[in-house]
């Protein structure tokens, strides 16, 4: 497969006007056996952003699907000769390429979105991270047994032991690993209610047509209402927010559900209650 890296892309100058590739294909990791929350956040905000966008693409799972990708991360597109890793490098991938989903907003706009996007990320991402990494009880009961699903004995310790490793460093380095579990409860809960403040009444964020914003956000929230885990606080506060919960629910039948016929699609859950 080719593997050439975003920046390499910019630096070789490629023609933005190319013509979507008919073959592309989204690499990740299989579902439900080995995808852990933020991957599964990751993964249904591209899909999520893709299909928004109305691009053609086929979904392929790998167990060696971070091993396959450029920088590590899930998921990654192939597009053409190129190969982009991670939601943020994708979005700006297809940007770069005059494909967007926030075109018709004004500067104010553009800026606001960027912020909030940022807020999700920032907040929601390192939440995945902490709960999936840091709780003893979820890593014992699901982060470990679906990271080492495809791995042998006793590569699967070393790798999960090097993974929560340098996890932690990165919560250390946005400042999170002096927080408890239900400091990471009450910013998840100050950021839904941001958002929820933001979203009003409205169908989409910024009015009738969905943008880069609702892509990102229904990737986290989704990930957390359909994925189990020992404890579901997650669940509850993003339950306490009708608006975000209906939001969801439009893109999963939108966006998702209107593909089912894609059988590698990802599992459509039922919410949990």
């Amino acid at each position: 497969m080719p593997s050439v890296l975003l920046s390499e892309f910019y630096a070789a100058g490629q023609s933005a006007s190319e013509s979507w590739p008919e073959d592309a294909k989204l690499y990740q990791p299989y579902e439900v056996e080995q995808i852990l929350l933020p991957d599964t956040a990751a993964c249904l905000s591209v899909k999520a952003f893709l299909r928004m966008c109305e691009l053609a693409f086929q979904v392929e799972m790998r167990t060696n699907a971070d091993l396959m990708s450029p920088t590590g991360s899930v998921p990654f597109l192939r597009c053409g000769n190129m190969v982009v890793a991670d939601v943020e490098p994708i979005i700006e991938f297809l940007h770069f390429k005059g494909i967007s989903l926030s075109s018709h907003l004004d500067n104010a706009g553009k800026a606001d979105m960027k912020a909030y996007m940022s807020l999700v990320n920032i907040v929601l991402r390192n939440a995945e991270l902490y709960v999936s990494w840091c709780d003893n009880t979820t890593l014992q009961e699901v982060t470990k047994p679906r990271f080492t699903a495809f791995l042998p004995w006793p590569i699967n310790n070393v790798v999960c032991w090097q993974t929560k490793n340098d996890v932690k460093k990165r919560l250390k380095a946005a400042d999170w690993h002096t927080k408890s579990l239900e400091d990471v409860y009450e910013m998840v809960d100050n950021c839904c209610h941001a958002l929820s403040e933001r979203l009003g009444t409205f169908k989409y964020f910024f009015g009738d047509k969905p943008t880069e914003l609702d892509a990102v956000v229904f990737g986290h929230l989704f990930a957390v209402l359909t994925t189990p885990l020992p404890d579901n606080k997650l669940c509850t506060i993003i339950r306490e927010y009708q608006n975000l919960v209906d939001l969801c629910q439009n893109i999963d039948v939108n966006y998702f559900q209107k593909h089912a016929e894609d059988s590698t699609d990802i599992r459509h859950m039922q919410m949990q209650s």
